[in-house]
């Protein structure tokens, strides 16, 4: 699966080894006679000193160039240089090129002599090391890691080139997702999702025939391009990966059983029409078609594309199954959601995500020194993307801790720069549970708030529950921790998806804040008023503070007041803003 590392070992050449006591005629006439030999290698009392050609010249022709017959009788042990330059053959690539670099100007590139513990030395050019380990860096950059597939740059290079051969009419895609593959991550820890990726991979690899390309895309996504195939052959394969996750994995003693679900896209399917590029008109009728001279960069963004949302269909109608999507019929929302999973990764890099602020009112004086922050974002060829559209796929794929450093990052930017200008705002973020998963929140918050000199009492953070916490006592000792410093902690969306009052007590916390769904009918029905009230009562007895979400009404907004709610938050005060606009209209409030 994995090609091993090469070492200095696998280079250079054998090289021939003289005695200190052969006479340098000898020599001379080895090299004579191998114009391509480089080096001989010499014995000197149990030593081995490499001697090049070039230092055999220099020696033999003597300063001002009458050594020669004045050096014939002389030997090897008297040609040869004080020292030589040797590494050990198991050395990688990285750590001979960083020894090389230590040498000395003059002999940076001068033969290095490899010498085994047993058998024949060798002589290793500095130029072979340099291009081997640009192999080992190209290889590393085209590759993933763990599994020595194809990365997703590798796929690109590799599948284009596929797509632009003879045969690309015949070509087709596989999406492989594992099934729930993060229960195995948080169930029996990540060496074992790894040993279970590494062994897929290997069943995977072993399905395929030597003209496919398997790719691994990243978290448990793989990608298989097949090359002169019909749609029966496709499924044929497509079922034969099906089986062989009926073989358990084990791992530590642990039987780890795990499932797939595939999708299928044929070349047929993206030359058939709109590729479902997510807005109409965003090609033309001739682009994405499969060998009618498209660019094969995108015919293979649509084939993967289509496979990935065959894929989710198939998620959608039970798992553990290939999904097939009919060309002809009209785009479903698995395209644009597919569209998402692989518009998502250039989002960060690019101008597409921005943040939005909507204002905190404190409600007994009517002041808003306090916003939360609300990524957006407008990608060129999806429009705008709503965060319920999106968030669930940055989870689902790993991006979400990217994507929540790049929040926390620009939030504290922007804290800054309203405390340079006079007017600071305390700035909440949302934060994932699978962020706290990761086990290192603290310090990426941390790290935010020293690089952009930002006083942690102008951060909070709120806990979404678009999942569940899966290890409560690491959470609340992530959330402990920020507490200590003086950031805020609040459970965001209070009485929906997995919140309960068992989580207020297990959890370390600062605030509460209440869902729009609570809110809407505080008004004008007496129950959810009184559910209000009994939570507002919780939540003071636990010393938190409380904020109402989806306030609209100044009805609501009285209610709230009477039954001593901290914070309102809604269209009633402020829709979400850009910086510039939120500023406007704080100086437009300003008597």
């Amino acid at each position: 699966m994995k090609p091993s590392a090469p070492t200095l070992g696998d280079l250079g050449f054998e090289a021939v080894v003289l005695s200190g006591n052969t006479p340098s005629g000898e020599i001379e006439a080895l090299f004579r006679e191998d114009r391509g030999l480089r080096a001989v290698v010499v014995e000197v009392r149990g030593n081995l000193i490499l001697l090049t050609r070039d230092q055999l010249d220099h020696q033999m022709t003597g300063r001002l160039g009458y050594g020669r017959a004045l050096s014939a009788r002389m030997t090897a042990e008297a040609l040869v240089p004080c020292t030589t330059f040797s590494l050990p053959p198991s050395l990688d690539l990285r750590a001979a090129a960083a020894a090389l670099l230590d040498r000395t100007e003059e002999s940076r590139y001068q033969d290095v002599l490899v010498v085994p513990a047993s058998g024949t030395p060798r002589v290793v050019p500095v130029s072979q090391v340099l291009e081997g380990l640009s192999d080992v860096f190209r290889h590393a950059a085209l590759h993933d890691p763990l599994t020595g597939l194809a990365n997703r740059l590798g796929l690109e290079e590799s599948g284009q080139a596929l797509l632009a051969g003879s045969g690309s009419a015949r070509t087709a895609a596989l999406y492989v997702d594992l099934d729930d593959f993060k229960v195995v991550n948080n169930t029996f820890g990540h060496r074992a999702g790894d040993s279970v990726l590494t062994a897929f991979a290997a069943r995977l690899q072993a399905c395929t025939r030597p003209a496919d390309r398997v790719a691994r895309l990243g978290g448990d996504e793989f990608a298989v391009l097949l090359a002169d195939v019909d749609e029966t052959g496709a499924r044929a394969l497509a079922e034969r990966i099906l089986r062989v996750l009926d073989e358990p994995f084990v791992h530590d003693g642990h039987v780890l059983q795990v499932s797939a679900t595939l999708g299928l896209a044929m070349a047929g399917d993206v030359a058939a029409g709109d590729s479902g590029a997510g807005d109409s008109g965003a090609r033309s009728s001739g682009e994405g078609q499969v060998g009618a001279g498209g660019d094969p960069g995108a015919q293979l963004e649509d084939l993967l594309r289509q496979a990935d949302a065959a894929m989710l269909q198939a998620k959608h109608e039970g798992r553990r199954r290939l999904g097939r999507i009919d060309p002809s019929r009209p785009e479903s929302r698995f395209a644009r959601q597919a569209l998402i999973r692989r518009r998502l990764p250039h989002a960060l890099g690019s101008a597409a995500f921005g943040l939005h602020y909507q204002p905190l009112m404190d409600i007994s004086t009517g002041e808003c020194r306090a916003v939360e922050a609300l990524l957006r974002w407008h990608d060129p060829e999806l429009g705008a993307v709503s965060p319920t559209e999106f968030i669930h796929v940055a989870e689902h794929t790993g991006m979400i801790h990217a994507v929540g450093q790049w929040v926390i990052d620009q939030a504290c930017a922007q804290a800054r720069l309203w405390a340079d200008a006079g007017t600071p705002r305390a700035i909440s973020v949302n934060i994932s549970p699978l962020q706290l998963a990761a086990g290192n929140l603290a310090t990426v918050i941390h790290g935010s708030l020293q690089r952009h000199g930002v006083p942690p009492s102008l951060l909070n953070v709120e806990l979404t529950e678009s999942a569940a916490i899966v290890d409560l006592s690491s959470a609340a000792a992530q959330l402990r921790t920020l507490i200590r410093a003086g950031i805020g902690v609040a459970l965001d969306d209070y009485g929906t998806a997995y919140s309960s009052l068992s989580l207020l007590r297990e959890l370390p916390l600062t605030g509460l804040k209440l869902d729009k769904s609570f809110i809407d009918t505080i008004d004008t029905d007496p129950t959810s008023a009184a559910l209000v009230a009994s939570v507002m009562a919780s939540a003071r007895a636990l010393g938190l503070r409380t904020t109402a979400e989806g306030v609209e009404r100044e009805t609501q907004l009285a209610v709230l007041r009477g039954l001593g709610c901290d914070t309102a938050q809604g269209y009633l005060i402020a829709r979400p803003l850009p910086p510039a606009e939120l500023d406007m209209l704080s100086r437009r409030r300003v008597p």
